[in-house]
């Protein structure tokens, strides 16, 4: 690498996006579609980080890779491709792209399927992050909550010190959270030094440390080595570091976020961007056929030519159970 010291933007496009079934699909996942305002979330990751780094990575799978070099050809972005053989979670994703990194590269971790807006405070927050990365601290931004959320993870804090990460709560647990003042929804954004990671990933997570770096020695132009990948422990990065790091700094954020992970999310996105609801709050999301909802409210049509869901806003969470029951049957309806 031509720079002793680059700021790389690592993009993480792995996920299927199962609650957004049957939008998202193992063809087409929920990162790829267009219906945000004619562009996809992918896209918009790509163009919110363009001013920010000096070079960009994406690692991504073998079933989709091809989707994101259509929009990386679209932005004219050059980037670094990782190309996973088989899903590992987000530790060994991470280790590659540290691994292809000088050790002295800041790596801003960012997923490829959230809405940011408020980009003044998102600009500020990176800012922040990349100092603390330069000092040597692994930084976790921490989204200031809006509501108590069933469908994130928290991060229990004090000023930019973590206490605690905490896993998805129920709802009565969520209230309480927010309720003490100091727990904020953990974005799955990093930022750090690639050579701090590897140093901590070794320490707390060997055999993942181990086994990623065998595999990313076997490389071939970025495509990983499938039976070598299948050694490699699938363990989050949040359990194999963040959670055991002595290192770990958190940014408040103010910037608004969303993981956009159910209809729930998109349908208030939407909303909030001039989407039609009828009088009652129903919604209809892939085609312009007219459709009447009556006797209901808060209900999401969705519509796809293969298949179509009907649900209560309230329970979108329940959709990744349906994918699930697809997947049993082994269901074209996933392709």
């Amino acid at each position: 690498m031509e720079n002793k010291k680059s700021i790389i933007h690592v993009i993480l496009t792995g996920g299927v996006g199962s609650r957004l079934w049957p939008l998202s699909r193992k063809s087409q996942p929920k990162q790829y579609l267009e219906i945000f305002e004619n562009k996809s979330l992918f896209e918009m990751t790509v163009e919110r980080n363009s001013h920010l780094a000096d070079k960009v990575m994406v690692v991504g799978n073998v079933d989709n890779h091809h989707l994101s070099g259509k929009v990386m050809n679209k932005t004219k972005t050059d980037y670094v491709n990782i190309v996973e053989a088989t899903p590992r979670n987000t530790a060994a994703a991470i280790a590659f792209a540290a691994f292809a990194s000088n050790p002295e590269d800041i790596l801003i971790i960012t997923p490829s399927d959230h809405i940011i807006d408020k980009m003044d405070d998102y600009n500020n927050a990176i800012q922040d992050a990349i100092n603390k990365a330069q000092e040597g601290f692994i930084v976790t931004f921490g989204i200031i909550p809006t509501k108590p959320e069933t469908g994130y993870g928290y991060i229990e804090s004090k000023g930019d010190k973590v206490i605690s990460f905490r896993e998805k709560p129920n709802e009565t647990t969520a209230k309480e959270f927010i309720a003490r003042g100091n727990f904020l929804w953990n974005s799955g954004m990093f930022c750090f030094k690639a050579g701090v990671l590897l140093d901590e990933l070794k320490q707390f997570q060997p055999d993942v440390y181990e086994s990623s770096k065998a595999v990313w020695e076997a490389h071939k132009e970025g495509f990983l080595d499938l039976d070598l990948s299948l050694q490699i422990p699938s363990i989050s990065i949040d359990y194999a570091v963040m959670e055991r790091s002595k290192k770990i700094k958190v940014v408040p954020a103010s910037f608004s976020w969303s993981d956009l992970g159910s209809f729930e999310s998109v349908y208030e996105y939407l909303v909030a961007k001039g989407h039609p609801v009828d009088k009652n709050g129903n919604m209809v999301i892939g085609c312009d056929t007219h459709t009447t909802f009556l006797g209901l409210q808060n209900a999401i049509f969705v519509h796809t030519n293969t298949a179509n869901l009907i649900l209560q806003k309230e329970n979108s969470q329940d959709v990744k159970d349906i994918y699930s029951e697809l997947e049993k049957q082994n269901s074209d309806l996933l392709n």
